[in-house]
């Protein structure tokens, strides 16, 4: 066998393996039945899980945490009220309340891990899940839309703004009449959606059929 054979021969077999998320562990790539579960034999991690009718419950549950953040940024967010005066705020009003001289690194922190990238990481999803959950090939740019999605994940921080919002409002509760407003319940519901989403999708399984429906174009 040649140098440049068994080069081609070595490569071909590293792209039979895959890595467990998890451990990091290397595995033999393998196809996974209708309703089996691949899982990662050192930790367990699932690492595929093929489902039926998938891409569309993943586009719905995509579609509807988008819904639920562009209600969390339009209704009111939290109202107080002191002393018969009240005032109510929206998301957006939350996050602009910290501008002003050194906080506004701050605000545009709070603004991207709330607002910037959930939106860019759902509207991601939902271009890349769109025409493959009603049987077509993918987007052209299925494959860096996926990409973006991905990179997105980590930073998505909702659930934190969440648990940071009640630990302010145990503290203020004696001060002043808080309320919450239609829009604290949507970020509520944000974040339950989109732990749903992440705890549905196989992301080895989603990455297998765009490139199965041939995404390939849009790597380019």
């Amino acid at each position: 066998m040649t140098h440049a054979a068994a080069t081609a021969h070595h490569l071909d077999a590293l792209d039979e393996l895959i890595a467990c998320p998890n451990c990091d562990a290397l595995l033999r790539d393998r196809d996974v039945a209708w309703g089996e579960i691949g899982s990662c034999p050192r930790c367990g991690n699932v690492l595929e899980l093929p489902r039926r009718r998938a891409m569309t419950r993943l586009l719905m549950l995509s579609v509807a945490a988008q819904i639920l953040l562009i209600a969390a940024v339009s209704f009111p967010f939290i109202e107080v009220g002191v002393v018969g005066m009240s005032r109510s705020a929206t998301l957006v009003d939350t996050i602009a309340a910290y501008a002003g001289g050194l906080n506004e690194p701050l605000v545009i922190g709070l603004a991207a891990l709330i607002i910037v990238i959930p939106t860019v990481r759902f509207l991601a999803l939902i271009y890349v899940l769109g025409p493959m959950a009603i049987g077509e090939a993918p987007a052209r740019y299925a494959v860096p839309a996926m990409r973006i999605a991905e990179m997105a994940r980590p930073w998505a921080m909702a659930e934190v703004f969440i648990v940071g919002v009640a630990v302010a409002l145990v503290k203020i509760a004696g001060l002043a009449a808080v309320t919450v407003g239609p829009a604290f319940w949507a970020l509520i519901a944000l974040v339950i959606v989109t732990i749903f989403k992440d705890l549905f999708m196989s992301r080895l399984t989603l990455w297998k059929t765009i490139e199965a429906r041939g995404a390939g174009a849009g790597a380019a």
